[in-house]
């Protein structure tokens, strides 16, 4: 008997909470939850992460939100380490330029719908997703959202393009830059400070989320770092592209232009004068070099941005071992971004059984990994429609604090609305790709039930639905 769309979402609305996405098939949610250790504990599959193309396949979905079959061949043939350094060496391909951010809005502003369609799009179509991946993890990490920050200037888009640029660099120079970030001066209130009247809301987050943690600083030191920062502020205006005038005459004032200038500007009256600073434990004249300076001088620093990485990239239950000995190598390494993905991607953990499906696609990860699975990436459209129903609007993350990770991303209502996400997008491929790459896409693992509603699924497009549908899908 084969599975009606509408017994998929009877099951996905049965239960609450994480286990709702287990039960989407109709399985058993113990044997599904991140974390798990698989082949164990009555789990139904075992890791396959033995074989050289399943480490490959496992790579591309935990980097690349998955991969076309063009890209996994390409990749296989390459094998797993030469892989790595491909995705590590190659400079990110710059996204096509946002017409908006040239002066298209003639109410001279962003529109939010076209800014999160063209970075799907540029997703789908990059021919570095990595770098893609790597933007949308700093993007969840240096918050900022297009509601506070606003469309009426391009800040929004600028940093979209910096953390492009910068993922892979050291993390020394990141800071600095989100620190000067007009966004970021923005949206934390930085540019409002000044040395007699420090605002302490972006000291407060530069090390409580950016690169510390929570018991690594004092507040006499986000006191002292909020006067030590003060001065900079966001560009201004210069002018705008053009004046055009409409059929009744109206005048109509486009895009404003900033030059080159896509980082604040530092006014050396707006600092604070009033001398030494007490900051981390050390006492002199700070600015916000030196402020970065002496955070990354803290053996914190490496070990909070190791768990972070770690946690999106490998698992959630990280042993704090691990930690320790990825921490100090990238401390060691000046903060380089690239040996620490490197050490993450290349140690034995990565590759280990209990790391394959042990974390949960993201729903920007889940879209993009069903579109490209389908050869559909003219439906980015239809991806940023969907992403309001499933929490992570992209340019908008609900807090300083960025999205959740992992088990949070699973609840009755979201699950249910990434089987619509699925089942809208096989309505408007006419064609989907053989059954069969439905199977590559779960490395042709999955328990016995899914197998089983496989099997008697009565023609492709069912078989893609249950598939892209399926628990095994939505973990990497």
């Amino acid at each position: 008997m084969s599975v009606s769309r509408r017994s998929v979402l009877g099951a996905a609305a049965v239960g609450g909470t994480v286990a709702a996405g287990a039960r989407l098939l109709g399985l058993d949610p113990a044997r599904f939850l991140p974390g798990m250790r698989p082949g164990t504990g009555g789990a139904q599959w075992v890791s396959p992460l033995g074989s050289e193309k399943a480490r490959v396949a496992h790579l591309l979905r935990r980097t690349t939100f998955g991969a076309t079959v063009a890209e996994f061949e390409r990749s296989a043939s390459e094998g797993f380490s030469r892989t790595v350094d491909r995705l590590l060496e190659t400079r990110p391909a710059p996204p096509p330029d946002l017409p908006a951010a040239k002066g298209a809005s003639a109410a001279g502003r962003l529109d939010a719908r076209q800014l999160q369609l063209w970075w799907v799009d540029h997703m789908l179509r990059s021919p570095t997703p990595f770098a893609e991946r790597m933007t949308l993890f700093w993007h969840g990490h240096f918050t900022s959202d297009f509601r506070k920050v606003g469309l009426r200037t391009p800040f929004v888009y600028w940093q979209n393009l910096t953390w492009r640029d910068m993922a892979l660099t050291d993390l020394r120079s990141m800071l600095m830059r989100v620190t000067t970030d007009p966004a970021m001066l923005r949206y934390l209130d930085l540019s409002t400070s000044t040395g007699q009247n420090p605002n302490e809301n972006y000291a407060r987050e530069l090390m409580e989320l950016f690169s510390l943690g929570v018991g690594n600083y004092k507040e006499d030191d986000v006191r002292a770092a909020a006067q030590a920062l003060a001065g900079w502020i966001e560009p201004r205006p210069q002018g705008f592209t053009d004046v055009t005038v409409d059929a009744k005459n109206a005048v109509t004032r486009r895009y404003p232009t900033y030059g080159d200038q896509a980082t604040g500007v530092f006014v050396p009256r707006r600092a604070y004068k009033g001398g030494p600073l007490t900051f981390l434990g050390k006492r002199a004249n700070f600015d916000a070099q030196s402020v970065i300076d002496q955070i990354l001088a803290q053996p914190a620093a490496a070990y909070f941005i190791t768990r972070k990485v770690a946690q999106h990239f490998l698992s959630t239950r990280i042993d704090e071992q691990y930690v320790r000995r990825l921490g100090d190598r990238f401390r060691a390494s000046r903060y380089d971004m690239k040996s620490l993905m490197h050490d993450l991607l290349t140690s034995p953990e990565f590759a280990a059984a209990q790391s394959y499906r042990a974390l949960v696609k993201a729903p920007v990860e889940m879209m993009v990994h069903s579109l490209k699975a389908l050869g559909a990436a003219d439906l980015g459209r239809l991806a940023v429609q969907s992403s309001a129903n499933m929490g992570q609007v992209l340019f908008d993350p609900p807090d300083v604090g960025g999205w959740p990770n992992n088990e949070a991303w699973i609840s009755s209502n979201n699950v249910i609305a990434r089987v619509n996400f699925v089942s809208a997008a096989l309505q408007q491929v006419k064609a989907p790709p053989a059954a069969a790459e439905a199977v590559v896409q779960l490395d042709g693992v999955f328990g016995a039930q899914t197998a089983g509603l496989l099997n008697r699924a009565r023609d492709d497009h069912m078989r893609w639905l249950l598939a892209l549908a399926s628990p095994e899908f939505q973990l990497k």
